[in-house]
């Protein structure tokens, strides 16, 4: 009973450390990712703590439960639009680059450990796929204004790429503990099996929890319970009929957060902090699993193959894979830098523990480090990386207070706003601001007086809105109501001034003298569209004659504010300078503010 208490004690005081930690090292720019792993580096036999945890089997246990919670919130998380913009670069990268990382990270592995190349292939199998839990918390936390095409690419792959890492692993430990030879019509229809009966059965769920969602008259509380329960019930079904379940609870989640249901808003909120729950705990767990005093004759070989991880096989696998894609150099640059590895190379190097293959302690040990170090080198500098290489998509308005009720037939919510300080609704009269034809403002609340809302003229910080309307309306809103932000002057990521994106491009061509295709019924939108051959995303730039047009915002899948920049960057070798250059001085600028506010308060 004894033992009991103390294991409650310490689980709780583990997560209020990692917690706080964690709050502490946002402020220091620290991957809250690599805080929560060497807490538990700490926490460990070798640490202060002296907890001993070697359970592998329950390790995996835990990993692959806390991996499928944080994929089905990447789910929820993941607009319909973000990824039918980045499906077949994602599933290009997600198999095709997984194989290429595999195999290349696999023979530096035989060339660095002198091990055979199976062995190589199976360490370069465990660390081949990027890790959702680390893509979705680095991105989405930083807040990282990234140009939309690639943050939906980066996302969208480490949501698919996870069957083919497990498939891959698998494959090579059968190979190393098994006499007999793999048929390769066998590996095939695996893998057919894997991804084809992940989607059947992620899309299926997703539509059936919809369904169960609207038809089920439970109490509130309940349907983030039953969401979480469904999750794990596909995921594991998934498993157990040879399918992926990593996949399949991925997609159950993007179909739930896609079809209007009347819960949205409660499973996202319990889902939220499920997610958080889930990465702290998996960190923590893999932090008690490794011991640092074993690590050392492994941190030279570890380090060469992360070395070659992140500077060969990963550019190598994205530049054969999204080239087709029509991606800039600046743009598969940044996707082959930010490969982040997290939880998932750790969980599947306990695959070959339990399944007894020699040595495998040394290929956990290899693979923890380069994940460590992944969390430290990549994690760290993924904001500085797209600031250096100019990929900064133009800041959108802070989200608003907000309130949320979801209707009970699952038609939509009623939202109540609170009007940020520079908000587009503070600086506008209230008939100046294009409200979504399917949003009815219900009731206004201006210096603790309810107003009609046709009877006010200005909305002023502070003030309460109610409105009604489905989700996609409401986030309209939230750009309204929300507080802008200000980039950097030397960043400009939406040029020197903005127009309207259905403005005839002949008529601004015309004016700036650029081609625009002497279409004129051509809007700057199509002529954007046209030049990049995809639909436009956020940050998207086009070159035009001497200058180039920037994608600001969307609307309804077109270009609604387009920003003309009339001195773009370089390209090539000589912008990579020019942003090196730009880059340096503003960390100079940082540095020396400090001291001249010093000086100043010290007159």
């Amino acid at each position: 009973m004894e033992a009991i208490n103390e294991m409650i004690f310490l689980a709780g005081l583990l997560l209020l450390l990692a917690i706080l930690a964690g709050r502490i090292s946002s402020r220091l720019g620290a991957p809250l990712l690599l805080v929560f792993l060497g807490l538990g580096m700490l926490a460990g036999e070798d640490g202060p703590g002296h907890i001993h945890f070697g359970d592998f089997k329950l390790a995996y246990l835990m990993g692959s439960t806390a991996l499928a919670v944080i994929l089905f919130d990447g789910g929820l998380r993941t607009h319909a639009d973000t990824f039918r913009l980045a499906r077949w670069p994602a599933l290009s990268l997600a198999t095709v680059g997984v194989l290429v990382t595999a195999v290349v990270t696999g023979a530096m592995v035989c060339l660095v450990m002198g091990v055979g190349w199976k062995e190589g292939f199976l360490v370069g199998s465990i660390i081949a796929s990027t890790d959702a839990a680390a893509v979705f918390f680095l991105l989405n936390l930083r807040g990282l204004a990234l140009r939309g095409r690639i943050s939906a690419t980066l996302e969208v792959e480490s949501g698919l790429n996870d069957p083919m890492a497990v498939l891959l692993t698998l494959l090579a430990v059968t190979v190393l503990t098994s006499a007999g030879g793999v048929e390769p019509l066998h590996l095939l229809l695996e893998l057919v099996q894997q991804l084809v009966g992940g989607v059947i059965l992620g899309v299926a769920a997703g539509f059936a929890l919809v369904w169960l969602v609207n038809r089920l008259d439970l109490a509130d509380g309940l349907y983030p319970i039953l969401a979480l329960s469904f999750s794990l019930f596909v995921f594991g079904g998934a498993q157990a009929a040879g399918a992926s379940g990593f996949l399949a609870v991925y997609l159950a989640g993007l179909i739930l957060g896609n079809r209007p249901h009347k819960a949205d808003r409660l499973i996202r909120r319990f889902h939220d902090g499920l997610a958080w729950l889930a990465q702290i705990g998996l960190f923590v767990m893999l932090g008690l699993l490794v011991t640092p005093s074993t690590l050392g004759p492994y941190l030279l070989p570890g380090t060469l193959v992360a070395l070659g991880l992140m500077l060969v096989a990963r550019p190598l696998a994205v530049f054969v894979c999204l080239l087709p894609f029509r991606f800039t150099l600046a743009e598969l640059t940044y996707i082959s830098w930010v490969g982040l590895r997290g939880a998932v190379p750790i969980v599947l190097a306990a695959i070959p523990i339990l399944a007894g293959v020699p040595n495998a302690q040394a290929y956990f040990a290899v693979a923890f480090v380069v994940v460590l170090l992944s969390l430290l080198i990549q994690g760290w500098t993924v904001g500085p990386s797209a600031r250096l290489l100019g990929l900064l998509a133009p800041p959108q308005p802070e989200p608003p207070s907000r309130a949320d009720v979801d209707l009970p037939d699952g038609s939509g919510q009623l939202a109540v706003f609170t009007v940020a300080r520079d908000s587009e609704a503070a600086k506008r009269g209230r008939g100046k601001l294009i409200i979504p034809e399917s949003v009815q403002l219900l009731a206004l609340i201006q210096n603790g007086r309810p107003v009609r809302p046709e009877d006010a003229n200005r909305l002023q910080p502070g003030d309460t809105v109610l409105a009604m309307g489905d989700g996609a309306a409401l986030a309209v809103m939230d750009r309204l109501f929300g507080r802008k932000i200000e980039a950097f002057d030397e960043d400009r990521p939406a040029g020197d001034f903005q127009i309207q994106g259905d403005m005839p491009a002949m008529a601004v061509g015309g004016i700036y003298g650029f081609d625009a295709d002497d279409d004129p019924t051509q809007t700057l939108s199509g002529l954007i569209r046209r030049r990049l051959g995809h639909d436009p995303s956020l940050g998207d730039r086009v070159r035009v004659g001497e200058m180039e047009l920037i994608v600001v915002s969307l609307k309804g899948g077109e270009a609604e504010v387009v920003g003309i920049d009339l001195t773009p960057p370089a390209t090539g070798w000589a912008g990579f300078r020019d942003q090196l250059r730009a880059y340096g001085a503003r960390i100079r600028r940082r540095l020396t503010h400090p001291l001249r506010r010093q000086a100043v308060g010290g007159d």
